[in-house]
């Protein structure tokens, strides 16, 4: 049996990680690496100690909002936002680090990883958000799309 790729290996406990989201409508995981090591991992959901969302409190289904826009119609965190949340409250610097995340990052994701200082993407999933992706080429952040095979 080969050995998966440092690439192949963290994607997969990202995916693993994403098996602990709360989102009725997608299942995402994030982990943060430096130097081969993780540092912080997060999943979306609701916050810490709020209930999860059902059919029926989901609010982006019950205003029937598509995907991608109005994200702040949702009582859910994203996984990049949970991962970088657990670095500032456990004190972790995850300047030029590497996110391994199952879904391409939305533009308010880019946005928070660009200032967290992450200095590369790897992630699974596309996700089609023009803003995200300029503001991706503009910072100079290195973004990977693996694709299910696991090669790029």
């Amino acid at each position: 049996m080969a050995r998966p790729s440092w690439d192949d290996y963290f994607m997969k406990i990202a995916e693993d990680v994403a098996t602990r989201s709360t989102c009725i409508r997608r299942s995402v995981g994030a982990i943060i690496v430096k130097d081969k090591r993780i540092l912080t991992t997060g999943y979306n959901g609701a916050p810490s100690n709020i209930s999860h969302c059902t059919e029926e409190t989901c609010l982006r289904t019950k205003f029937n909002v598509p995907s991608g826009e109005r994200h702040e119609l949702c009582r859910g965190l994203h996984a990049e936002q949970n991962a970088i949340i657990q670095a500032a409250y456990h004190g972790v610097s995850i300047n030029n680090s590497t996110i391994y995340v199952t879904h391409q990052p939305c533009s308010i994701c880019t946005k928070m990883l660009i200032n967290a200082g992450i200095a590369k993407i790897i992630c699974r999933e596309p996700y089609n958000d023009p803003l995200a992706q300029e503001m991706i080429r503009e910072s100079g952040i290195t973004m990977i799309l693996i694709d299910n095979r696991g090669t790029n």
